[in-house]
């Protein structure tokens, strides 16, 4: 079997996820850090593995991976995480509250899409304004369609947990104030000391400044 390798950037949140993933599969990997801040995911070489510029990329069982939930979907199906119900109902309402999270709130977050309208803006918008504008819009939102005490989706993990998990790490580096997401807290501080999460923890990252 080929070796799996993962091309991530320890603050990425989409890579932050697929990290979780991976532990929850029991499966070795070496980590090949592309780093965002110094424009490396421009480069040829990684252009190459994704034309889309964009991190993670997983080489796992002889094929490339792009796009964090469909990774996770991929390991979920051939790794049997359970991750997903068998119920078509229920499996379309965790993608609904996975997609509000990855595919809403992260995508209009994303540090390119913050430094471009700062920019447009001549700078009238300020990257920290509009992160905590967006990021507080969205877990307000998300807070009120999570239906279970210690997951966001009943009583079992689920792909939604691992999307939520990381966009809360990411709101406590732009200082949001989380005194109002009580239930939103509760999952975190639930899964904050699980094995699998607290390995793909940024600050677990031999690649972070200053580790």
């Amino acid at each position: 079997m080929s070796e799996t390798v993962l091309y991530d950037y320890w603050r990425s949140t989409a890579s932050y996820r697929v990290r979780i993933a991976l532990n929850l599969a029991n499966i070795d990997y070496r980590s090949v850090t592309v780093n965002l801040l110094e424009g490396e995911h421009r480069e040829k070489t990684h252009l190459s593995r994704n034309p889309q510029g964009l991190v993670p990329v997983l080489e796992i069982d002889g094929i490339q991976l792009t796009q964090s939930l469909a990774i996770i979907e991929y390991l979920n199906e051939t790794r049997d995480l359970h991750l997903l119900p068998a119920s078509e109902k229920e499996k379309a309402k965790i993608r609904a509250m996975a997609y509000s999270i990855a595919m809403d709130l992260h995508p209009v977050c994303n540090l390119r899409v913050a430094k471009h309208a700062a920019s447009a803006s001549g700078d009238h918008i300020q990257i920290k304004d509009w992160m905590t504008h967006f990021i507080h819009q969205g877990l307000t939102e998300f807070e009120q369609i999570i239906n279970g005490p210690d997951f966001c989706f009943g009583d079992k993990l689920s792909m939604v947990d691992l999307c939520i998990v990381p966009q809360i790490y990411n709101a406590m580096r732009w200082g949001i104030d989380l005194s109002k997401f009580q239930k939103i807290v509760s999952i975190y501080q639930n899964l904050a000391d699980h094995p699998a999460f607290l390995a793909a923890h940024p600050e677990q990252s031999s690649d972070r400044p200053g580790s």
